[in-house]
């Protein structure tokens, strides 16, 4: 393969390699750091009971803590659990979006830091190749007479 003989090729190759080391390195950070975030922020809504003044006088406070599913096992009255059923679905949901959004994110950040410099890179390897090709001097004929 012509590419292994290649000199430029080859660093463009290191290059991109050394380059996707910082890339993947904030990545990996913004992930971690974003779904902690919107994993407390999940965790905190289907934690969070609300109440009306029935409820309370019937002690539904007492049993309904911790997560709907912990909640269920207590004992909560089933009339309280379907009363906060839509916002917690509606905080599952939130988290679901979050991290669709940060997939995105990250996809688009991947292909505008990495693949893109990767394939300008590239590009102007040709170019400067075809241009050192161009402007090279044909070799000069020998001629038989100085034989």
């Amino acid at each position: 393969m012509a590419w292994r003989h290649n000199r430029w090729v080859k660093r463009w190759i290191v290059t991109i390699l050394v380059w996707a080391v910082p890339v993947t390195i904030v990545a990996v950070h913004e992930i971690r750091e974003e779904m902690s975030y919107n994993i407390v922020d999940r965790d905190r809504a289907l934690t969070t009971w609300e109440f009306t003044d029935g409820q309370r006088a019937a002690g539904a406070p007492a049993r309904c803590h911790g997560s709907p599913d912990e909640a269920r096992a207590a004992g909560c009255p089933a009339d309280v659990l379907a009363a906060n059923a839509p916002r917690h679905q509606a905080a599952i949901d939130e988290y679901v979006l979050r991290r669709e959004t940060l997939v995105s994110y990250l996809w688009h950040a991947f292909v505008g830091y990495w693949v893109v410099p990767a394939a300008f890179l590239f590009a102007l390897g040709l170019v400067i190749a075809g241009i050192r090709r161009a402007l090279r001097r044909p070799p000069i004929p020998k001629s038989p007479a100085h034989h």
